[in-house]
C-alpha cells in the first residue's frame, strides 16, 4: 500500500501566501513521520498561475529527505518545468496533469490533449535522462463539468497511448468530485489486469460522507496507491461544492491502518492547522 500526501494540492489555492519557512517546517514533519511513500510537495509552474508555489526551488534544498523513507514529487506543466525540476537530485517524481477533457487541458496547461501527448513524450525523455520518473494524473478522469464527451473507454484510450511512451505510474483523478463507486471500480478493474507492469493510483475528491465508499471501490478493484491531504484541504474550485475536497489523509490512514500512528496523525493535523492559520 502506498499513501501519497499532497500538501502542494492542499495549499496551492489558498489566498494568503504561506511563508517559505512554515512550508519547510511542515513538509519536514511529513518526511520525518515516515507514514507516506511520497510527498507531493511543490510545483515548477508559472508563479503567475500559482503564486503559492513560487518558492518550491527554495524549499527543496531545505528538506531532510536523506533522513526519510518518503520520496518527493513535484508537479510540472511543460518541458521548462521538467528541466527546472530535474536540476534537483532530491526530487524523485515529476507529476504531469493530463486531462481527458479538452476544455480543462487547455485551461490547465494551455495545450490540447494531442499537444499534451507530445509534451508528455518530451517530458518523459527529459526525466529519463535525469533518472526521474513521470507520474501522469488523468485529470477529469471520471467526468467533467464542461459538457466534453466522457466515458470510461475514453479514459482507457488515452492511457493506452500514454503507456506506449513508457509511463509506469498513473493516478486517476476525480477532479471535480463526481466519481461514483461504480465508475471507480470499473476503471481500475479494467486497467490493472491489462497493464501488470504499470502502477495505478487514485486521486479522489470527496465530501465528508462519501469518502469511504470511494476508497472501498478503488481498493476492491486492486488499487493500492492513494493520494490524500490532511483535513481534506484542497481539491478543485470547479467542483462547485464547498464540501468537496481532497481525500482526507486521516480517513485513508484510518481505513488502511486503523488505530495505528494515532499520535503522529494528531500531531500532523495540528501542524497543518498551524500552517494555514
Amino acid at each position: 500500500m502506498k499513501l501519497i500526501e499532497c500538501p502542494r494540492d492542499a495549499i496551492q489555492g489558498l489566498h494568503q501566501i504561506i511563508s517559505t519557512q512554515k512550508k519547510i517546517k511542515y513538509i519536514n514533519l511529513l518526511l520525518e513521520s515516515n507514514l507516506f511513500d511520497t510527498i507531493d510537495f511543490g510545483s515548477f509552474v508559472s508563479p503567475k498561475a500559482i503564486p503559492q508555489m513560487a518558492d518550491t526551488k527554495d524549499i527543496v534544498k531545505k528538506l531532510n529527505i536523506s533522513q526519510s523513507k518518503s520520496k518527493l514529487l513535484a508537479i510540472i506543466a511543460n518541458e521548462r518545468g521538467a528541466n527546472e525540476a530535474c536540476q534537483f537530485d532530491e526530487i524523485a517524481y515529476l507529476g504531469y496533469p493530463f486531462s481527458i477533457s479538452e476544455t480543462f487541458q487547455i485551461r490547465n496547461t494551455n495545450a490540447t490533449i494531442e499537444e499534451s501527448l507530445e509534451r508528455v513524450n518530451a517530458i518523459q525523455e527529459i526525466s529519463q535522462k535525469a533518472n526521474k520518473q513521470v507520474v501522469i494524473y488523468i485529470s477529469m478522469g471520471f467526468g467533467n463539468p464542461y459538457g466534453d464527451e466522457w466515458n470510461a473507454e475514453i479514459a482507457l484510450k488515452w492511457i493506452d497511448k500514454l503507456s506506449i511512451l513508457g509511463i509506469k505510474i498513473f493516478s486517476l483523478s476525480d477532479t471535480v468530485g463526481i466519481a461514483q463507486p461504480c465508475s471507480i471500480k470499473y476503471l481500475f478493474e479494467n486497467l490493472i489486469p491489462k497493464y501488470p507492469d504499470v502502477e495505478f493510483g487514485a486521486h479522489l475528491h470527496s465530501t465528508p460522507n462519501t469518502w469511504k465508499e470511494k476508497i472501498e471501490a478503488a481498493f476492491s478493484a486492486g488499487c493500492t496507491r492513494f493520494d490524500g491531504a490532511f483535513l481534506g484541504y484542497g481539491g478543485c474550485p470547479m467542483a462547485d461544492d464547498e464540501l468537496v475536497g481532497n481525500m482526507a489523509t486521516e480517513n485513508l490512514l484510518d481505513f488502511f491502518q486503523p488505530n495505528q500512528h494515532l499520535k503522529k496523525i494528531n500531531e500532523l493535523k495540528i501542524a497543518f492547522q498551524e500552517l494555514i492559520n
